[in-house]
This record gives structure tokens, C-alpha cells and sequence, in this order.
């Protein structure tokens, strides 16, 4: 398959041939891999039993290989990190390492920052621009340059297309699939999380169906600050023996890991604080396409009202599941241009009786 260029490309471009080491992170499925071998001259799979021995067994082994190197799912074999890093010490070249990772490591784990030495980008799925559907005529990127850029253009993108792009997904190996067959992977995607990505990153599962439940309440929460005890309840109604807010909180911080989670933190002044600003972040997962498909609204349904749920925040499910896709997109642009996302929101006024 042709590669497709992403936005991410271009900071490479820029980036690479001057810094040693560049770790590309984001969740499972986003081209991670797929971006870093257009630039790689030697590949080291460590989700591969028989490499991930290899480089345990002897971590100096990634310094011996022709560069560029991709360490892929270096976080499997953490003390690659720490390699790569004092091999930057002891050469500063360009274009040495890049490291793929679909989570952070184990809090047990104990490794240095890579301050100074590993550059980390994060990579999301594809945003509006990268799938093709309009050419962009508008750069975040320009507009946060103070050149006054001239804004023109039009778009033909109407809502039963942006329903398509939401239930679509912008993972590369899933959107362009048949829709039963993207419905089977969306569904095996989360499965895999559960069952699989979370057991190995450090969480012991004793109630996938517990964890299943959260996440569905949490994908209900999409685009709005809902406390998270209110998520909670909403996964655990009718339920007597309730996960404690521990086992919660331990759900919340390894599916961040794994970079499903991906909420938008409130925007306060460094100076001059507006006291009326929220400081919840918003809930958001890492693809849109998730959420619709853990709540189990299709498109018939996102067109038809199925879900909607009036508030300020959101308006209706159709308008949360835009709002995530907005913020997916503009994620993207922003990390390219070396920018920060944070969402503004007030808190409603007290209301007096008189």
C-alpha cells in the first residue's frame, strides 16, 4: 500500500536530520510504524518475541545497527530508552534513533526523562486534512505565525459526510474497510484494549466487563466535563457491588497510558486568572469512531437524533461526536505548529432568589 504523507511529516522533515532521537507516541493502529520506516534504514520490532530477547538479553545491540534505527514498541523493553539515550550523549548526530511507543511505561518502571536527548512527538489518527475528503486551504500554522495570512475558501463538506468521517474513524488501517468489516474492527479494537493492551501495561483485570462498562459511560461523556463520579454512576447503575474509586482511578490513568483517553485540559491565564473559568478537562477518547461505536449509534441514528441529550455543554450526541472530531483534527494541526490545545469554558453564575 502507497504510504500517505501525514502532518507530522513535514516537523520530521524539519526535525530529524538535525536531533538524534525522536520518539513518535500515540495509541495502537494510528501509523505510528508506518511513518517512522519511511525514514528508517534498520527496523527493530520488539513486539516480536524473538527481538524483544535479543535486545534483553544484550541492550547494546540497537547501537551496532545501521541508522536510522526504529525501535518499535520500545516501551516494552524499557531499558532500550535509557540506551538510546546515553548513545545521544556519547553522539549528537542527527538522524540516529527513532522510537515508537503505543504507551508509556509501568509507573514501577524507573527511567530517565530523555530530556535533552529523545525529541517525543505525539501522533493521533488521521485529521480532516490528511484523509483527503477537501483540500485545506486555511494553516494553523499560518495563522499562528502573526503574518496575517489571507483566509479564503470554501467548504463542500456537508453533516451526512462529517457522519461518514466520525463513524469512518481515522485510523489508516480501518477507514477505507467495508462497514461491516470496519464495525468488526472497531469492536475487536476495543476487545483488544481490555483484554489485552491493559493486562499487558500493567493493569490487572479482573472485570473486563466492569472495564467495558466504564468506557461506554465514558464515550456517553464525550466533549462534555462530567465529574467522574457522575461517569461512574452511569456505568454502574442498577449495580450494587460498584468498583471502588481506586479501581476507577486505576482504569482512567493505564487507558491514558495507552493513549485511549485523550481529554482536552481546561485553559486557565498564567496571568491575571479568570475565576470563573472550569478547571475540568473535557472528556474526549483518542477517535471518535470509538465512541459512537462503544454507545452503538450508526449513522441512521446520528442522523436521526438517536442519543441526542440536551445540554450546554454539547447540545446533542451528534454535535459531541463533531466537537470530537474538531479537536482530533486542530490536535494535530497544533502539535505541527508546536502549539497547545485547551478548551475555555465559565461556570454557570450562581442563581439568586430574590
Amino acid at each position: 500500500m502507497e504510504y500517505r504523507r501525514r502532518v507530522i511529516d513535514e516537523l520530521l522533515d524539519d526535525l530529524f536530520p538535525h536531533l538524534a532521537a525522536i520518539a513518535l507516541e500515540g495509541a495502537k493502529g494510528v501509523g505510528k510504524t508506518a511513518t517512522a520506516k519511511q525514514r528508517a534504514r534498520t527496523v527493530v520490532s520488539l513486539d516480536l518475541r524473538a527481538q524483544r530477547e535479543i535486545v534483553a538479553a544484550d541492550v547494546d545491540y540497537v547501537t551496532r545497527l545501521p541508522p536510522p534505527v526504529l525501535i518499535d514498541e520500545w516501551q516494552l523493553q524499557p531499558s532500550v530508552w535509557d540506551r538510546v539515550r546515553n548513545a545521544v550523549d556519547d553522539d549528537s548526530r542527527g538522524s540516529q534513533f527513532l522510537l515508537a511507543g503505543s504507551a508509556g511505561v509501568d509507573p514501577g518502571v524507573r527511567i530517565h526523562s530523555g530530556a535533552g536527548r529523545i525529541v517525543s512527538l505525539p501522533m493521533r489518527p488521521l485529521s480532516m486534512a490528511e484523509r483527503g475528503v477537501q483540500d485545506p486551504t486555511v494553516s494553523i500554522s499560518e495563522l499562528l505565525s502573526g503574518s496575517r495570512p489571507v483566509i479564503t475558501g470554501r467548504s463542500g463538506v456537508g453533516l451526512s459526510l462529517y457522519v461518514d468521517e466520525i463513524l469512518r474513524s481515522g485510523f489508516p488501517g480501518i477507514r477505507d474497510l467495508p462497514e461491516r468489516a470496519r464495525t468488526v474492527q472497531l469492536d475487536s479494537y476495543v476487545s483488544r484494549i481490555v483484554e489485552k493492551e491493559l493486562p499487558e501495561n500493567g493493569l490487572n483485570v479482573r472485570r473486563p466487563e466492569a472495564v467495558r462498562a466504564w468506557l461506554i459511560a465514558y464515550a456517553a461523556a464525550t466533549a462534555t466535563d462530567a465529574a467522574y463520579t457522575k461517569i461512574l454512576d452511569a456505568a454502574t447503575a442498577g449495580i450494587v457491588d460498584k468498583p471502588s474509586r481506586a479501581t476507577v482511578d486505576n482504569y482512567r490513568e493505564h487507558l491514558s497510558r495507552i493513549f485511549v483517553l485523550d481529554p482536552v485540559p481546561a485553559w486557565v491565564p498564567m496571568f491575571n486568572p479568570l475565576k470563573r473559568l472550569t478547571l475540568s478537562p473535557k472528556h474526549h477518547l483518542v477517535d471518535p469512531a470509538l465512541a459512537a461505536r462503544l454507545v452503538g449509534v450508526g449513522r441512521a441514528g446520528l442522523l436521526q437524533g438517536a442519543g441526542d441529550r440536551v445540554s450546554a455543554a454539547t447540545g446533542t450526541w451528534l454535535g459531541a461526536l463533531y466537537e470530537s472530531l474538531v479537536v482530533q483534527s486542530v490536535r494535530v494541526y497544533a502539535a505541527s505548529a508546536s502549539a497547545q490545545v485547551g478548551h475555555l469554558r465559565t461556570k454557570r453564575p450562581s442563581v439568586r432568589s430574590t
